[in-house]
């Protein structure tokens, strides 16, 4: 057995023999006051930064704010952010840029090559130096009359959906 191993075993039989009588809610609460303890001694040692020539009035607001530290809320539970869709009133684009990115572009014009291929019918009138359905898909991107509704989602995961004739 390696010394880390024989360490851990060590420190999990001394946890576990005096903490058997604590409830879990106890320990982390032990846990979490001695963290913010270790933090606050840590935090005044900063702000003294080793000076003899310490005034009662630096003492004092190092104490108040030390105070402050120790009077915080913690959180020790993530709750589950539940997605919500970002709506404006009056047709504003809030998530990005108010133009489409190349990234969407592509996928618009890609997704759309793919239907035209596959016999969907045309939404404009076909050029005539058109050859290709992704040129159609093309065309029909710049006319904007695609009915292709834009998901931009956030990395909470909200999101906004946006209609194509929205963009710029």
């Amino acid at each position: 057995m390696s010394d880390s191993e024989a360490k851990t075993e060590k420190t999990d039989q001394v946890v576990n023999s005096e903490d058997k009588s604590d409830s879990v809610d106890e320990i982390d609460a032990k846990v979490l006051t001695t963290s913010v303890e270790k933090a606050i001694d840590i935090y005044k040692k900063v702000r003294e930064n080793n000076r003899k020539d310490i005034t009662e009035k630096e003492i004092a607001e190092i104490d108040k704010e030390c105070e402050k530290i120790r009077n915080r809320d913690v959180i020790t539970k993530d709750l589950q952010h539940e997605p919500i869709e970002i709506t404006s009133g009056n047709n504003l684009i809030v998530t990005g840029p108010p133009t489409l990115t190349r990234f969407e572009k592509a996928r618009i014009v890609g997704a759309r090559a793919l239907q035209l291929s596959l016999g969907a019918p045309i939404f404009i009138e076909i050029p005539k130096n058109a050859k290709t359905s992704l040129e159609i898909a093309m065309e029909e991107l710049k006319q904007r009359i695609l009915p292709i509704v834009i998901k931009r989602t956030l990395p909470n995961e909200d999101y906004q959906n946006i209609p194509l004739e929205q963009f710029e």
